[in-house]
């Protein structure tokens, strides 16, 4: 069995997201997703409209997704990679090359970004229909 594991906020969710999970499921037969835990978001200054538990929620119900689990903090991925098994790291292609680091523990793909939709995009077209 191969496995894939993709990280993100999950915020939003949209088309792009669902391409993205798609074709990290297509690589393998099981699709693990680490999400960023709410106390993770706020390290980063990010902060998501759903909350942690709602967003895994949704995620578990994605018939692409296999396993959901909880994002604390960057430096976990090694180890997320080793307990789980992992054999292929996907993320988007926004971060080319951050994650090369973990080429020496499974193969590490960088997928194209849906054109046309982000999480920011849409944050961005609320905020102008909202305030004119």
């Amino acid at each position: 069995m191969k496995k894939v594991i993709t990280y993100g906020t999950f915020d939003l969710l949209h088309y792009g997201h669902i391409n993205l999970l798609k074709r990290a499921k297509d690589l393998g037969d099981h699709l693990t997703v680490a999400i960023s835990t709410d106390s993770f978001n706020e390290l980063k200054n990010k902060q998501a409209y759903h909350s942690y538990e709602n967003r895994k929620l949704i995620l578990d119900s994605i018939k692409y997704v296999d396993k959901v689990i909880p994002e604390n903090c960057w430096e976990q991925k090694i180890d997320d990679i080793k307990n789980n098994d992992i054999d292929i790291f996907v993320m988007g292609d926004d971060w080319k090359g951050k994650f090369d680091f973990l080429k020496d523990y499974c193969e590490v793909i960088y997928l194209p970004r849906t054109v046309g939709i982000s999480t920011t995009k849409i944050k961005d077209d609320l905020h102008l229909v909202h305030n004119g």
